[in-house]
């Protein structure tokens, strides 16, 4: 049973204007006789080359953009709160109604209905939880057979039992970036099928859920309490909803092939074999989470399975909703409320349930990761074997994450509860008092130091791994010191022995508390505090509160209440300090303008990168942040709500994971998005481990040059390259120390082509006439006999692997074949260099998947890239680069995603494009 439904990790919205914004910005690039018109042509290599999609304009009247430039930043601002104020509003009203529901129930009465399940009654609901855990595979087989990626059946097994182990207790942790996707993503299978396939299990669930519902809620049905005041006494009319629902899906799955538009959603359901098999799936998940919890219910309880299997479903449904982690307080409550019998009957089945299903398959998860950890880090496997288990890289961080969090969590719960009586008389017989005292206090703030450090694990941070080593192990100790809490022991044993073999993951250097937190974590914090509260006052509510409490020290009851009440103050204390760090800590500024030392510093970094467009970083209108030992960087541009790095970070792999977090923190302490601007297929990971979404924006074409020569090239390029030589046609390299002499005729060049093209100057994404710029490069000149008719910078990887150009420009009457003989020439003294690759560019839009399970994005996008001819050749840029006979590499759009999509891709706009209203006047 799934309590995270859905779970995106790529995906977005492409709004209707975003859509016209294209098309009306591509306008004037039109086909004239199925060849490359001037203006496409200069798209390919004037520096339109890297995306020709960053010129969308709009066509929006000026007095309406402050006016919707506000509600924009207005929305920006409160959207990220609204579900978490829900979900923190949902939360305490649960623990509300269940503490009234309490009211006369004593903690020892818990602790006796506990202690009275039968090891018969325990096994039972393990070897549920078991064959549960065996039938979720059935999501993940499904939704693989329908997205048809090739994937091993060993490996969809260990997608869905680590995605389900997670997910249950860590879904707040895990949030846009699941176990799933990580896994899925390091078995090769690409974003877009992905996102197909949760959309897919998530659809699969629902029609479990309504179906199973709306069976049980019509032939067994249940009683609705009169307090609801509801105008229906049972559920049978809510399940003849249900199944007619259910039904209406299923007979379209039966006859519709195209797809199924709802308003501006468009869906097109799965075929109705596979969507009965999910069905059928899902009720059976449902069925066997419900015996889990059924086989631990007191006798006292009297239902039959079926009608508490509708109960059961209802109180799934109610968490989803609710959107708390894991349901927690609302799942009880809502089992509590329509269950027949009291509270007191039903609180020790559900605490079994929750340490069955949802914390034992969490602890078995951790160790699993925690072995495979071990066996890589002792090299004892190789081959297929450790191409199986890489999958402990991508998704040990933030498992460990949330996995500290929740031993942390249960150490402040442990602090706020009495021991059981069986063990006083130990406690009082072997343990000195101010022992117990000082054990009792320091547990909870282990506790809570715990959870602080589970965000700078998140962040990997290396300190955070040696002090929550180092707090786990004291954990342990005093555990065992406050009230021989062996079972606590035990937890917190484990996660030490699964940590250790995981320092690899945690690399970087920085300070454990300098990143500000984030709604998601303080949501969490909130909770935390608000359980921990609740526990206190449901657990000593015969205490009569008195200040004489504080400084009370005994064995016994009388010394209970005390020593929570420090506890909570100890645990209190911790969390207070670190958010009165985090309000007066300095967020620090926007980055200044590059100086001369950073950029004398990028240049030495960009000299060992492969990557030609690190080259972009030296255009002088980028900010800079470097990882802490300056050997890798991120170049931004900030617009609006965004600020956007261009491209993934520059410098090694380590280093470039550093500076890219030190990125989104610098945005999360400005209160700014973080996106990155066409980013590598390769990087994927470390963006979704950053809980972003991912977009595709098209495909960069790459021409291999090992055994590149003319006859490699179709008939056409070889005949216009000949009638290019016969014409006077020849390239000349410029190196860079000649290149000042020619600056003037360069110039000149440069500002005809802006005049013919009456276009003003672009950047970030692409090369402008800069002469500082472009003194830095070597320059490939055209010449027409003896007469320069056109130039282009020369981009060199930093360790011979690439070859490209950035800006090039031409005279109006230059021969149009100009720019096809400059790519030919190059390449072939590429060629004789000894470089790779040489890099075309990206073709937007290209290789955007319109599968009917995609994003709307993507299908807006292969619908503009299909029938967009009218306003723009996007087919015939591919196809014109496609003469080169590249390879195409993906490229993407990493940013929050959501509802956020549209005003990021119109920052990019804007910041491309140069500002907002050189944008509006084009």
């Amino acid at each position: 049973m799934r309590h995270e439904p859905g779970g995106v990790v790529s995906g977005g919205v492409a709004s209707e204007a975003l859509r016209k914004e294209m098309a009306i910005r591509c306008k004037k690039n039109k086909v004239e006789s199925g060849n490359l018109s001037m203006n496409e042509q200069d798209a390919v290599t004037s520096g339109e080359r890297k995306v020709n999609a960053d010129e969308d304009d709009v066509t929006t009247d000026s007095d309406t953009i402050p006016l919707l430039k506000r509600f924009e930043e207005r929305w920006a601002a409160c959207a990220p709160l609204l579900r978490p104020g829900l979900m923190l509003m949902v939360f305490f009203a649960a623990l509300w109604l269940l503490h009234h529901e309490f009211k006369t129930m004593k903690y020892a009465e818990v602790v006796a209905s506990f202690h009275a399940l039968s090891n018969g009654e325990i096994l039972a609901a393990i070897g549920f939880t078991a064959a549960n855990f065996m039938v979720l595979i059935g999501y993940d087989w499904f939704g693989v057979k329908l997205v048809k990626h090739e994937v091993t059946g060993r490996q969809v097994a260990t997608a869905a039992l680590l995605s389900y182990a997670f997910s249950n207790s860590l879904g707040v942790f895990l949030g846009g970036a699941p176990v799933r996707a990580r896994l899925y993503s390091s078995w090769g299978m690409p974003s877009h099928e992905i996102v197909r396939l949760v959309l897919v299990i998530g659809v699969a669930f629902w029609l479990g859920l309504f179906s199973l519902a709306g069976t049980l809620f019509v032939f067994a049905p249940f009683e609705i309490p009169a307090k609801f005041h509801l105008p229906v006494s049972t559920s049978r009319p809510f399940g003849i909803g249900l199944l007619l629902m259910t039904v209406i899906f299923l007979v379209i799955c039966g006859i519709r092939r195209s797809p199924l538009r709802i308003g501006s959603v468009n869906l097109q359901p799965p075929p109705l074999k596979i969507a009965v098999a999910q069905m059928l799936v899902a009720m059976a998940d449902f069925i066997l989470a419900a015996a889990t919890l059924y086989v631990l219910l007191p006798s006292d309880v009297v239902i039959d399975f079926l009608p508490f299997v509708a109960i059961f479903v209802l109180a799934v449904f109610v968490a989803l909703v609710s959107h708390v982690p894991g349901g927690l307080g609302v799942l009880e409550l809502v089992l509590i409320t329509m269950l027949p019998g009291g509270a007191d009957d039903l609180v020790g089945a559900l605490i079994a349930f929750r340490i069955i299903y949802y914390l034992l398959p969490l602890i078995i998860g951790v160790g699993t990761i925690s072995f495979a950890s071990i066996r890589q880090h002792q090299g004892k496997i190789t081959g297929v074997v450790s191409g199986g288990l890489r999958w402990a890289n991508i998704i040990s961080p933030p498992i460990i994450t949330g996995a500290v969090f929740v031993v942390g969590l249960v150490m402040l719960v442990s602090g706020t509860l009495p021991p059981s009586a069986g063990k006083l008389e130990l406690i009082r017989n072997w343990l000195p008092l101010p022992l117990v005292e000082v054990s009792h206090f320091l547990g909870s703030v282990i506790g809570a130091v715990l959870i602080v450090l589970s965000r700078a694990l998140q962040r990997r941070i290396d300190a955070a791994w040696w002090l929550t080593i180092a707090m786990l192990s004291a954990g342990v100790l005093v555990s065992l010191l406050k009230g021989f809490a062996w079972e606590q022991a035990i937890l917190v044993a484990i996660m030490l022995v699964a940590l250790l073999p995981c320092r690899q993951y945690f690399f970087r250097h920085g300070r454990i508390f300098a990143a500000s937190w984030s709604v998601r974590w303080l949501i969490a914090l909130a909770m935390t505090a608000g359980l921990i509260v609740w526990l206190i006052l449901f657990s000593y509510r015969h205490v009569e509160y008195n200040n004489e409490l504080w400084w009370s020290f005994a064995y016994g009851k009388t010394g209970e209440a005390p020593r929570a009440l420090r506890a909570a103050v100890g645990g209190a204390s911790v969390m207070v300090i670190v958010g009165l760090m985090q309000l007066f800590r300095t967020t620090g500024k926007m980055p200044d303008p590059a100086t001369d030392e950073e950029i004398d510093r990028v240049e030495s970094i960009i000299a060992n990168d492969e990557d030609t467009a690190a080259n972009l970083a030296l255009l002088g209108d980028k900010r800079f942040i470097f990882d802490g030992d300056d050997q890798a960087f991120v170049m931004f541009g900030c617009e609006g709500s965004s600020w956007i790095s261009m491209g993934d970070p520059v410098g090694p792999k380590e280093a470039a994971d550093d500076a890219a977090w030190r990125f989104r923190e610098a945005c999360d302490a400005q209160g700014k998005w973080p996106v990155f601007y066409q980013v590598d297929e390769s990087s994927l990971s470390r963006y979704i481990e950053m809980g972003l979404s991912l977009l595709k924006l098209g495909e960069e074409a790459k021409v291999p040059l090992e055994n590149y020569s003319l006859k490699t090239c179709s008939r056409s390029v070889r005949r216009n390259h000949k009638k290019s030589l016969e014409s006077g046609l020849r390239l000349e390299i410029v190196p860079q120390k000649d290149v000042p002499a020619w600056m003037p005729t360069l110039k000149e060049i440069s500002d005809a082509w802006l005049g013919e093209k009456a276009a003003a100057e672009k950047g970030f994404s692409l090369g402008f006439f800069d002469e500082t710029y472009l003194l830095r490069y070597d320059m490939a000149i055209v010449f027409d006999q003896d007469r320069p008719i056109a130039f282009a910078n020369v981009w060199k990887g930093g360790t011979g692997v690439e070859l490209s150009i950035d800006l090039m420009r031409h005279p109006p009457e230059a021969p149009r074949s100009v720019m096809e003989f400059l790519f030919i020439e190059l390449m072939l003294w590429g060629h004789e260099a000894g470089y790779q690759w040489f890099s075309l560019g990206m073709a937007p839009l290209s290789g955007v998947d319109s599968h009917r399970l995609g994003p709307a994005w993507n299908r807006v996008s292969n619908l503009v890239y299909r029938h967009g001819e009218h306003f723009y050749n996007f087919q015939g840029l591919r196809a014109y680069k496609e003469k080169f006979h590249p390879v195409w590499f993906p490229k993407y759009l990493a940013s929050p995603g959501g509802l956020a999509t549209p005003q990021v891709l119109a920052n990019v706009s804007t910041l491309i494009s140069g500002g907002l209203i050189r944008l509006v006047k084009r």
